[in-house]
């Protein structure tokens, strides 16, 4: 059954109300504290009806949601809990919700290295905790792509703070083609994760352009004034993306018309999982091979997603695409023939 977020507040004040054994609650009572509740907290004002808090209690007395609630009748008059001990907040979890629970945080657990909120460990930790007491160890169900050495994590939260806020950051950064490391300002815009990698998408101060930052070649971070942030409006960076495997993108750049030649082995690996969001199938051939049409910015996370497959993939167009592939596979053969020499 699904409940609605009102439905969980009335729920919520009934409850309290009926823990508070000091005082009676009446009918009228309860409607009035209910309404009086989802005003100072979603600000309706037009209140709950009789019906409505009679369906509440009636919905909570059943097991329908788990709840069992002993709410009794004095007097014919007042509601209370026979258990004075009772509250729908201390229930234990079913076997259901323990699964679930699990699963969640082994997903958190994964998540946690690549996660905005620092507080996310402590979250875990609790859940965990409190998981444990109630059911013995078992095993995990689910594994996900993980690397704990990854560098630069460590900016994640507070640069998605000053996109957040709209705040300029002072960012020491060293690149892997720079033998020495620059201290310049940027204004943040987006955070992108590309294969367990984390990039800045931003404009440096004195820049026109967006730049790519990788957040494991960032050395210091520190925040600016806000009021020197300056927005950007040339990109709508729900859609900058849209064309490009990986990061590696610039303004200018637009897709292109890629057409791939698959074998037939890799054919149902590439139409089960595709290469990219625009992929079509064109043609398969009578050996099992397929053709397929991407619409992409060329760039170098293509060619090695491309080169990737090895002898199993072949690009017929665009022309300046197949000719760049072709330079690099023969570089590559090179490699194995002076090794090949040495030996």
């Amino acid at each position: 059954m699904a409940i609605n977020k009102l439905a969980l507040i009335r729920y919520k004040i009934i409850d309290n109300c009926l823990r508070q054994t000091h005082r009676k609650w009446t009918l009228e009572d309860l409607i009035e504290k209910v309404s009086y509740g989802i005003y100072e907290l979603e600000g309706i004002h037009s209140g709950v009806s009789k019906r409505t808090i009679q369906g509440d209690i009636q919905l909570m007395r059943s097991n329908k949601l788990g709840y069992n609630a002993p709410i009794i009748v004095i007097k014919r008059k007042f509601y209370t809990y026979e258990d004075s001990n009772y509250s729908i907040s201390n229930l234990p979890l079913s076997d259901n919700d323990m699964s679930k629970m699990k699963e969640a945080v082994d997903i958190l657990k994964h998540l946690n290295g690549f996660s905005y909120f620092e507080e996310m460990s402590d979250v875990i930790a609790r859940l965990e905790n409190n998981l444990s007491k109630q059911e013995s160890e078992s095993a995990s169900y689910i594994q996900l792509e993980n690397n704990k050495l990854l560098k630069g994590l460590n900016w994640i939260t507070s640069i998605h703070k000053a996109i957040r806020e709209k705040r300029p950051l002072l960012i020491t950064y060293k690149s892997f083609k720079s033998k020495s490391k620059q201290e310049a300002i940027y204004f943040p815009y987006l955070l992108k994760e590309y294969r367990n990698r984390w990039f800045l998408i931003c404009r440096p101060k004195k820049g026109k352009t967006l730049v790519t930052l990788a957040l494991d070649r960032i050395e210091e971070v520190a925040e600016m004034a806000k009021s020197g942030y300056v927005s950007y409006d040339g990109v709508d960076f729900e859609r900058y993306y849209a064309d490009t495997i990986g990061v590696t993108k610039s303004e200018r750049d637009r897709g292109h018309r890629v057409i791939l030649q698959i074998d037939a082995y890799n054919a149902p690996y590439v139409i089960t999982k595709p290469i990219h969001a625009s992929q079509q199938l064109l043609k398969t051939e009578e050996d099992g091979g397929i053709l397929i049409r991407l619409d992409v910015v060329l760039n170098f996370e293509l060619e090695r997603e491309i080169l990737g497959f090895g002898e199993c993939i072949k690009v017929l167009a665009p022309k300046v695409l197949r000719d760049k592939i072709k330079r690099r596979a023969y570089k590559m053969l090179q490699q194995y023939l002076a090794s090949a020499k040495d030996c």
